[in-house]
């Protein structure tokens, strides 16, 4: 080959990858914002402390895009859509500050591995998942928990509770803001 061949071919192949890509689309990063309940408080802080291990989560909603579902048996998600937080460290983050708001307790902590709490609340988040099936839009959430006695090991109390809201809007923002509700995560009590 030449050297003109060359130059020709070179030009070509960098005119086809330049206007084969097009624009670039950013992904779209969203964060819950879950407030704290606004129940009343129990009547006085009791001398008791808890920390609250990291919620668990299934693999696919630790991926970082936004699960959707068409069918109970379908998962799908959204290619720029994406959480900028992982979902269990905002519900983890949550749980910590409802405990702290409900003052059952006086020292409610992130669980550090030491053994310096009398109770540990160790979690799940199941699910939480736009639904886009049996009519309309709705977010699902569901969480499992218990309250185990750091000295004797005994579970004191186990919760698996689930929640859902219709979305009003079918977009994304819509979808994110239905699941930072507080109804979603403290109507689980």
């Amino acid at each position: 080959m030449n050297e003109r061949t060359v130059m020709t071919a070179t030009a070509c192949l960098a005119a086809l990858l330049l206007t084969g890509c097009g624009s670039v689309r950013n992904p779209t990063y969203y964060a819950m914002n879950i407030e704290p309940p606004k129940t009343p408080a129990a009547d006085g802080r009791r001398s008791l402390t808890a920390a609250v291990r990291r919620f668990g989560a299934p693999d696919y909603l630790r991926q970082g895009r936004i699960v959707y579902r068409q069918a109970p048996e379908t998962i799908g998600f959204y290619d720029y859509h994406r959480w900028a937080t992982d979902p269990s460290t905002t519900v983890t983050a949550a749980m910590i500050d409802a405990l702290r708001s409900s003052r059952l307790f006086s020292i409610v902590v992130a669980y550090d591995g030491r053994d310096q709490q009398e109770y540990v609340v160790n979690g799940r988040l199941q699910r939480l998942d736009e639904v886009d099936y049996d009519g309309g839009v709705q977010v699902e959430a569901r969480i499992q928990a218990e309250l185990v006695n750091q000295r004797t090991g005994e579970t004191l109390w186990t919760g698996d509770v689930s929640e859902t809201s219709n979305v009003d809007t079918r977009t994304v923002p819509s979808v994110v803001a239905a699941m930072s509700l507080p109804e979603i995560w403290y109507g689980m009590e």
